[in-house]
């Protein structure tokens, strides 16, 4: 006689209270959100807090809260559990996200305030710090030459040495590369500054745009190098050794297959490196001093750029002077702009393509 497997007739079926069949709407989130800033909006008046943040934070704390607690009472405690862990997400997406909207719109409003044609093609010639009038134009073209400078410096020194430590690095000598490029990701910008004064000084050079741009340069390279590093290391095995099984020497496989490969990163990272030094102070202060003409030649004299000049301006301390300040922060962050999406363009043009 045959038997039925034990505890196959015997295992009990599951309850529908067990996991609940009910389910709160889609927009449910939203409601939740809206209910807990009601809430701590009637909870800040009545308590006579004045201050948006503290709202906002009793604001984020019930949302939590509610969403945990309706969900646990309408669907089940595993899939509070599950949403609590989306809004506490939502939330610091949120907390991020104010403070970089709250800069780009203060800058936006007060920015376009002066930002004209006028204020994008003339200088500081002539015109008192104190009054209205002038523009951008010779701290925009300084920026573009400091920060180009730099690039032609540290951007092939920077692939170089990323292709060594990838392809070729082995030993201590490229242990001692890696150290030392970790120890330069750190480096206090006033720190780049100062050792090219020191140079400055030991050789008897004048301020020039081009002291500023290899004070730049020393804080491009390990941004460029840990950036092509990790771009390397993403291009398959396969493709090397595809390369190599054909006789191609390695120099060339390198040359040919990884560097196109990972083109569209490498540029990513070299782009963003710019974008990190696009806005650097201190060692322009130190070592290119600033000036109110236009100097179109980076190897001689002063030479202005915007993060100098927004510096220059807001410690004026008059109306005009802010007004062109937040003008050239708004050009500043445009230039930036442009650059990240210039390298996303240039990362989906040379992006791998497949076959359909």
């Amino acid at each position: 006689m045959s038997h039925a497997p034990t505890g196959v007739q015997d295992r009990p079926t599951p309850s529908k209270g067990s996991l609940s069949s009910r389910a709160l709407p889609r927009w449910a989130p939203l409601g939740f959100a809206v209910v807990a800033v009601l809430l701590a909006v009637g909870i800040g008046a009545a308590a006579g807090l004045d201050s948006r943040v503290q709202w906002g934070l009793i604001a984020a704390l019930l949302f939590l809260a509610i969403s945990y607690v309706t969900t646990t009472v309408v669907e089940n405690q595993r899939q509070a559990k599950d949403r609590l862990a989306t809004s506490v997400v939502w939330v610091c997406f949120v907390l991020a996200i104010i403070p970089l909207a709250s800069l780009l719109w203060t800058t936006a409003a007060r920015g376009a305030k002066v930002l004209d044609g006028y204020f994008l093609t003339h200088s500081m010639a002539g015109v008192l710090s104190a009054e209205p009038g002038g523009g951008v134009y010779h701290a925009l073209v300084g920026t573009l030459e400091q920060v180009g400078i730099a690039t032609v410096i540290s951007a092939p020194i920077g692939l170089l040495t990323a292709i060594y430590l990838v392809e070729y690095g082995k030993g201590s000598l490229a242990k001692a590369v890696t150290f030392f490029v970790d120890v330069m990701t750190g480096i206090p910008s006033i720190v780049a500054g100062l050792f090219i004064l020191s140079i400055m000084l030991m050789a008897d050079l004048g301020p020039s745009g081009l002291m500023g741009s290899l004070a730049l340069s020393i804080l491009m390279i390990p941004v460029v190098v840990r950036s092509t590093e990790e771009m390397l290391k993403l291009v398959p095995n396969e493709l090397r050794e595809a390369s190599f099984a054909l006789g191609i020497p390695k120099w060339r496989t390198i040359l040919k297959v990884v560097l196109p490969t990972a083109i569209g990163g490498i540029t990513t990272g070299v782009m963003l490196a710019i974008a990190r030094v696009a806005g650097e102070t201190a060692p322009i202060i130190l070592l290119v001093f600033g000036s109110q003409l236009i100097n179109t030649n980076p190897f001689d004299g002063p030479q202005s750029s915007l993060p100098f000049y927004i510096w220059d301006q807001y410690k004026v301390g008059s109306e005009a002077s802010y007004d062109r300040a937040w003008g050239a922060a708004l050009v500043l962050i445009a230039f930036v702009m442009i650059l990240n999406l210039v390298a996303r363009g240039i990362a989906r043009w040379k992006a791998p393509k497949t076959g359909r």
